[in-house]
Order: C-alpha cells, then structure tokens, then sequence
C-alpha cells in the first residue's frame, strides 16, 4: 500500500516594498533640479514640477523623474496635477520648493507689481500645492510636506522687505500647518537656506543683470544647490517618527542675511 507524499506548498518571496514617491516643485534648475537627482539616487521615484517643459523633459531623460509642466499659481494646473498623482500611485512627500526673490529696492520704491508676484509664487503656491496633495499624503500613512523657505523667514534687511515678507508668511503657514497636522502620520520639515549660488536665483532677482548677480557671491564660498538637496534628502529618510522641524544652512562665512565674511576662499 502506497502513501501519499504531501505536496509542499509553494513558496511565495515577498514582495519588495515600492519606493517612496515624491513631488519636487521649482524642478527645472538650481535647489529644485538638484534635489531630483538625489532623491533618485536614493531610490525614490519623483515627480519633477516645473513650468519649463524643455528643462523638465532634459531632466527626466537624465534621472528617470517623471516630467509634470505646470505652473503653481493657476489653480487649473494644480487641479490637474492632483489628479495626475492620485490616478498614477498616490504620493509620499512633496517639497515646496517653487519661489523666489524680485528685486531689492526700499520700501519707499517698492514695486506692487513684484510683490504681488512674489506672494504668488512663494506663498499661495505653495499653499495651493499642499492643499491639493495633503489628502494624498494622508492616504499615505506616512507624508512628509517639506518647505524651502529662507533665512529672509527669520530676519529683515534693508532692500528685502518684499521677500522676507513672503518667507516670512510661509514659515508661519508651515510652523502653523505642523501644530493643525499634530497627531496625524504626517511629518511638515522647513529648510532654510542662506546664500546659495544657483545659476538663476540673483539673475532673477537682479532682472538678468548678471554683474550684480555675481556681487552676490563674491569673497566668500557659498551653498550650492546640492548641499540644500542634501539636506532636504537627509531629513527626508530620517525614520518615520523623527521630525526635523526646522534646518537653518548657511555658508560658514554667512552669520545672518547681511553679516558675510568676504575675506577671501
């Protein structure tokens, strides 16, 4: 009489977890661009946001990112986006990183126009943005809502009265943002950069007057991009119940927004 042998069950490998997906807003150059690089170094897949589809396409060709053109100040875009990202496998993180600074003249010859744009970009986008993905994260079970904001969010200076003002605003809705989210699975980090030589934050700023721009940075080492990326990447693999706040970086000849040691690298 012959006894069965009993089959073994089959064995199953675990599945690999997928990676970490985030959005990087201002992708298309300077702390933006750098900070797609890393994260995919990293093993993330990314969604890289920006309004030059040139720029962007160059970029995922290089990296793998996912290209996304829009623009962050029309509620159109972002509708889309969030659309785009809830039908495409959700989100883990974005990084606010859009903004940026126009012009540097005094309060008494303050230009609307510039500030309106300014307030635009830096804070109702980034508001507009976080609000679209918030629900994305939640869905998550662990997001992270990171903010470039500035030093200009900490301190004044003479001719910056329009961008501190701005950082200024976005820090509070970020530190705001982090007191209303407490209690949920959801991190909210603000990087605060100081001078970082990009190849157009002061061009931009300076109205394309590359001389001036280069003023900027003259006598002294400053960040580049990547150091600001490195940062941003660091805060964001720390473990899920570890939240950095708040990182100031500045160059180590930088005390504040207008205390620089220009003695030379």
């Amino acid at each position: 009489m012959s006894t069965a042998v009993p089959q073994q069950p089959e064995q199953v490998e675990p599945s690999a977890p997928r990676p970490r997906r985030a959005l990087v807003t201002g992708a298309s150059s300077g702390i933006g661009a750098a900070t797609v690089r890393r994260l995919r170094a990293e093993g993330w897949d990314v969604v890289a946001l920006a309004r030059r589809a040139d720029r962007l396409a160059a970029l995922a060709e290089e990296t793998g990112a996912e290209a996304f053109v829009a623009d962050i100040t029309l509620a159109e875009d972002i509708e889309r986006l969030a659309a785009y990202l809830g039908a495409t496998g959700g989100l883990d993180a974005v990084v606010n990183n859009a903004g940026g600074a126009l012009g540097l003249e005094p309060v008494a010859d303050a230009d609307l126009e510039l500030w309106r744009r300014m307030y635009e970009l830096n804070v109702l986008g980034t508001l507009r943005v976080t609000q679209a993905v918030l629900p994305l994260l939640r869905a998550s079970g662990a997001g992270d809502i990171l903010i470039v904001t500035s030093t200009a969010a900490h301190g004044a200076y003479e001719g910056g009265a329009g961008y501190t003002g701005v950082k200024h605003a976005e820090r509070m809705l970020t530190q705001t943002l982090r007191w209303e989210l407490v209690g949920e699975p959801l991190r909210v980090i603000e990087i605060s950069p100081g001078n970082v030589a990009t190849e157009e934050f002061s061009l931009v700023r300076f109205d394309g007057d590359a001389e001036k721009a280069a003023k900027v940075y003259e006598g002294y080492l400053p960040l580049v991009a990547d150091d600001i990326a490195d940062t941003i990447t660091w805060t964001l693999t720390r473990p899920a119940h570890v939240n950095v706040d708040l990182l100031i970086v500045r160059p180590r000849a930088q005390a504040h927004n207008t205390k620089i040691a220009r003695t030379g690298v």
